[in-house]
């Protein structure tokens, strides 16, 4: 029986790239939107995009009456997160200084300080702008099912200007470089969560989803 992989729709985030990606990366899985709890507690695995403010994006969860459902899956479920998706599952976010679910330790916060002042530069004499948005390289700070394949350091592609940080260290699974090295890829337990969009990183990206829907907790 094929596996069930509901994407969480709360009016946020870019829904359909995800759906599309995923259909791509797993043809044998059932691939649906879900806007009631009803769809998100049937699923097997669940997929919990983002995109926007994040104050936006926590007051239409709450609205669309998902969020108890999503923090229980969450719980038993293998989830998931993408973007502004990984940056809800921690305790609280710099931007709109909003509550987020809570799920892990930490806080999100904003690139800023002189590093991404005019004239600084990278390494490639780019200069480096808020918000961070291109292709950057991902180094897998611990082995993890959903990296399986994937080679160490691979380019993936990232749009934003917040980025979480963990509380426990033991949290992070992927760090990037951009003015300063920060979390990009967190994980414990049944949840696995990027900043990047792997629907919009190529090979790799779709490697990552068919990890995902692949991997047994």
């Amino acid at each position: 029986m094929s596996t069930s992989i509901a994407i969480v729709d709360y009016g946020m985030g870019n829904i359909h790239s995800v759906e599309r990606a995923l259909r791509y990366a797993a043809p044998e899985a059932n691939v649906y939107l879900a806007n009631t709890v009803e769809l998100l507690n049937k699923a097997d695995r669940v997929v919990l995009p983002g995109q926007g403010a994040m104050r936006d994006c926590m007051q239409n969860l709450e609205k669309s009456g998902l969020k108890e459902a999503l923090l229980l899956a969450s719980r038993t479920k293998p989830l998931l997160g993408v973007c502004v998706g990984e940056q809800m599952l921690f305790e609280r976010s710099q931007e709109g200084d909003v509550s987020c679910l809570g799920i892990f330790p930490g806080e999100v916060k904003k690139f800023e300080g002189d590093v991404f002042a005019k004239p600084h530069f990278n390494d490639h004499q780019e200069h480096l702008k808020v918000p961070h948005m291109g292709w950057s390289q991902v180094k897998q700070e611990r082995e993890h099912p959903v990296w399986s394949g994937i080679p160490d350091n691979s380019y993936f592609y990232f749009v934003h200007s917040y980025y979480v940080k963990p509380s426990d260290d033991s949290l992070t699974m992927g760090s990037t470089l951009y003015g300063h090295t920060f979390t990009c890829a967190v994980a414990r337990d049944n949840i696995f969560a990027a900043q990047f969009h792997p629907e919009k990183s190529a090979e790799q990206g779709l490697r990552l989803y068919r990890n995902f829907v692949e991997w047994q907790i």
